[in-house]
Parts: C-alpha cells; structure tokens; sequence
C-alpha cells in the first residue's frame, strides 16, 4: 500500500501538534436554516442546543428570507438544477446575463463577470490582466484568496504597510518604471472590520497611473448610504477599476461571485481566467437566488439601516461592559483575547450560555492576535443582542478580561 504506516504517522504527528498547541478547528453541525437563532450539535452526538449566532457573514438576514426562498425555487423549476458546464461551452443562460447587468448597475461599473465564488474570482483576475513587465502592491492585511490569486500571477509583488497610504507612495514611486501597476485592497477588511481608504488611494492611483482592485465581499449589499459598498462610502463610485466581490455573505449567502469593473479587464477575465473557463457556471437556483436579493436592496434600504443600528448597539455594550475591540464601524467586531486557548475557552463557554461565536487564532489571524470575531446582523432583534451582551459579560468577568488593557491579558494568558 502507497499509504503506508510511515506516511500515516507523519500526518498523525502533525495533527497532534495542532492540537497540543490548542488551535485545532473543529467544526459545529448546524440542523436549522441559516438564522439569528440556530439549532447547532456540538461536539457530535451531543444533541441539539439552539444559540444565537454571532459570527455569520449573514449580514442583511437575507440567507433564508422567504422572497429568496421563492425565487430560488422558481429558478429551480424554469432553469434545472445545474449547468454540467462551463460559460463558454454551453453554461450560460439568460439569468446569468441578466445577473451580470443587474451587478454591474447595483456597483457602478462598466461590466460584470460572473465566477463560482469570489474566491475563484480573486483567483483568476490578476493572471489574466498583468503579466511579468507588472507590479501588484497590496495591503499586508488582504484576505487569503487575495494573496492565492497574487501567487499564481508571474507580475511582481510589493506590500504596503495596512492603510498607510505614505507607505503606499512611497512603493508607486518605486515601481513607477513598470509597465502596469495595480494596487490591491479589501474595502472593509475581514477579519479587522476597518474599511480601506479607498478616496485617498484613488487619488494616489490617478497620480500615479495605476489601476485600483478592491474586494468588497465583507462591503457589498450594507456598507455606504444605499449599501452599494466601500467605494460608495468613500465618494469615489465608477472610480474603481476592478471590484470582487462574493453572493455568499449579504446577497443571499449561498455562492457564487464576480469580477465587476472596467470593460476591458472584465473581457480579460472572459478570454483569460483559468477558474471562469475551467469551472461550472454558478447554478440557476443560486442566480435567481441573488436575483431577487438584488430587487430588495434596491427597493430601499431598511435592512442596511437596521444592521447599522444594531452594530452601534453591539459594539457600545461590548465597550461599556469592557472588552477590548478592534476600532471600527462595521457589523465586524472583533473581541480581542491574544490567546488562541483563550479564545476556544471563551467561544466554549458562549456556547454554553446560548451564544454562537467562535474563536479565531493563527493562522487564520496573526500570532499573539487571537479574537472571537462577532458579526452582526439585520436579522439579530434587541433581544438577541441584549442576551448576547449579558452572556460576553458573564464569560468576561469568568476569565477575569473585563476592564483589562491589552498588556493585562496577555500578562494573564500569554500570547
């Protein structure tokens, strides 16, 4: 046998280092819909506990909206189940056009291209537009796709200290010989919950003659006045020149992504992009899904301004009662432990008390910046919000972290 004994124990060894070093993720089976209230089993064979989930991308409550639900089913009917195919064979169909111009007038942009996740999106886009005579500079904090899709391009990569846009200079004028330059960002960064300064990097990009990537796949749906995302909060809306973002999150929480910016790179994406010509269409109850997502969003924006309110809310209580956050104005409030095993006892005991919410530790987050990242939603009531506070409180005071600085927790735990 290949596999043999030898190879087993190698990977059985490393597991366990995993484990004794308390950043094993295991993962919890949730048996209900999507909601601010879950029926979760853990750990396994434990039974069923409902809990008030925290820690969802399900930002606007829409991931099992009864509409969506609807239209889900009438995309199942009219247009089956799956494509068997990729785009350019025989994978498109008319609601895949369709989702395409209703993304491209909801963001802004010149054109739309439609990938299975925003993952493959990210993935695709930067091979397919730049080459080796290229430089990519991006934030040291984009997301993991982000850095797979930078990996995978043969143009040359630089980084930029997070947010500085000093920094950012400083690399543009360093770079200026290079035949195209791109700089990448997220709009509101994942696992922080800070948005990127996407006015001043335009104009930094426009002094510099570079093109601006932004993913907006923690932005889209909620984010700016009409939730259109980062680029519609900072004032620079048709400034972009290329957005990802993803259906997973706000816009109804299934799959799917994009590629949305100017018309050229979009094409590029179409002729070039190794997961668009390599990987199924995104499936027809998924596209009539997001479809009618879209039709709420635009018919006015008492989710988003619900969201924004709830945040205001959770990220208050969580400050008077004394933790220590990540700054912020987004439903991503991240509750800073250090610890990755204070982080799992933490998220344990929430559990116990009815709360959902996990712990986050290297590597999915920096060494020494272990946190339990809540994430709010326009489907939480007060309700849910008030009992959550009240059990964050009773764990805090537990493990002692209440009115503690930074220093005082990582003196108690370590890093």
């Amino acid at each position: 046998m290949a596999y043999s004994d030898k190879i087993r124990s190698i990977y059985k060894g490393q597991i366990q280092e995993i484990v004794d070093k308390g950043i094993f993720k295991q993962e919890r089976y949730i048996h209900s819909p999507q909601a601010a209230d879950i029926e979760v089993e853990f750990p396994q064979g434990a039974g069923l506990k409902k809990v008030i989930n925290m820690c969802a991308n399900n930002y606007l409550g829409l991931s099992s909206h009864p509409e969506v639900i609807k239209a889900a089913h009438e995309g199942l009917d009219s247009r089956g189940y799956g494509m068997s195919s990729v785009r350019f064979i025989c994978g498109t169909q008319d609601i895949h056009q369709e989702l395409e111009r209703k993304v491209t007038e909801y963001l802004g942009t010149e054109e739309t291209i439609l990938f299975p996740s925003c993952m493959d999106a990210n993935a695709g886009v930067f091979e397919a537009v730049l080459d080796k005579d290229d430089v990519m500079i991006s934030d040291r904090l984009v997301h993991a796709s982000i850095i797979d899709g930078i990996r995978l391009c043969s143009a040359q990569h630089d980084t930029f200290k997070h947010s500085n846009m000093e920094h950012l200079e400083s690399k543009l004028q360093l770079h200026a010989d290079k035949r195209l330059k791109m700089v990448i960002t997220d709009g509101v960064f994942s696992m922080d919950g800070d948005t990127a300064k996407l006015d001043a990097m335009v104009v930094l990009c426009e002094k510099y003659d570079a093109m601006l990537f932004v993913d907006e796949s923690h932005a889209s749906g909620f984010i700016g006045k009409t939730g259109r995302g980062t680029h519609e909060k900072c004032g620079v809306l048709g400034k972009i020149d290329i957005i990802t973002t993803t259906f997973g999150k706000a816009l109804g929480g299934a799959s799917g992504g994009c590629v949305s910016g100017r018309r050229e790179l979009v094409e590029m994406c179409r002729q070039k992009a190794r997961p668009y010509l390599f990987s199924n269409t995104i499936a027809p109850v998924v596209v009539s899904g997001v479809l009618r997502v879209l039709d709420i969003l635009s018919a006015g924006t008492e989710r988003r301004d619900k969201l924004e309110s709830n945040t205001e809310y959770w990220r208050k209580g969580l400050t008077d009662a004394g933790f220590v956050l990540k700054d912020g104005d987004t439903p991503i409030v991240p509750v800073m432990l250090f610890n990755a095993k204070l982080s799992q006892d933490i998220s344990r005991d929430l559990y116990e008390e009815g709360i959902y919410a996990i712990g986050f530790f290297f590597p999915v987050v920096p060494q020494g910046q272990a946190r339990i990242r809540t994430q709010i939603s326009a489907g939480h009531e007060r309700h849910h919000l008030d009992k959550a506070l009240d059990a964050f409180t009773k764990v805090g005071k537990k493990y002692d972290i209440l009115g503690k600085t930074k220093q005082d927790i990582i003196d108690m735990y370590g890093l």
